[in-house]
């Protein structure tokens, strides 16, 4: 039988552990009302992949290079798994605040693959398309590496409040 101090012990660090977990989902996700949505990729379910089944390159690096072939059923998967596996609210939302987002996008070697790609809200990619944008630039014209591109977008994406810091970086390079 356990005793009195060793439950309130196992009590306490339990729910030490449950105010971790809601606080590490919170700062994951933005609350819209009633809506629970993602405020970046997941970092396990999508941790980002590279192009890796293409035979056609790109810029002087000759980084791979995948068309854009994400299916309509990989989708809607990729939202389902994101509601069912980490409590989001996706699905009751209108699907045009979303697009499946490329977390490296395929301009600097983002593959199509489920590794890739959130559900990312119009709130969202207002912050990190302007960079990827300008990362295609700079690659484009050998002035950042693949590398330094991706690192780049994912620490924007992970960290909407570095984008504006991360922007004038990338202009600093022009």
């Amino acid at each position: 039988m356990l005793s009195t101090s060793l439950f309130k012990r196992m009590a306490l660090r339990l729910s030490v552990f449950a105010s971790v977990l809601m606080l590490s989902n919170a700062v994951m996700a933005g609350n819209y009302g009633k809506y629970h949505i993602p405020e970046g990729p997941h970092p396990v379910m999508t941790p980002g992949s590279l192009c890796t089944s293409s035979s056609t390159y790109r810029y002087s690096e000759k980084i791979k290079y995948c068309d854009r072939d994400v299916s309509s059923g990989l989708k809607k998967r990729i939202i389902e798994d994101y509601d069912d596996d980490l409590g989001y609210t996706i699905e009751e939302m209108p699907r045009a605040d979303f697009k499946i987002d490329h977390f490296i996008p395929l301009s600097i070697g983002g593959s199509n693959e489920a590794t890739n790609l959130w559900p990312q809200h119009k709130s969202i990619y207002e912050h990190s398309d302007p960079l990827e944008t300008e990362v295609f630039n700079l690659i484009s014209e050998g002035k950042i590496t693949q590398a330094e591109a991706i690192r780049v977008i994912k620490e924007c994406k992970l960290n909407l409040g570095r984008c504006p810091e991360l922007g004038d970086y990338l202009k600093s390079l022009h």
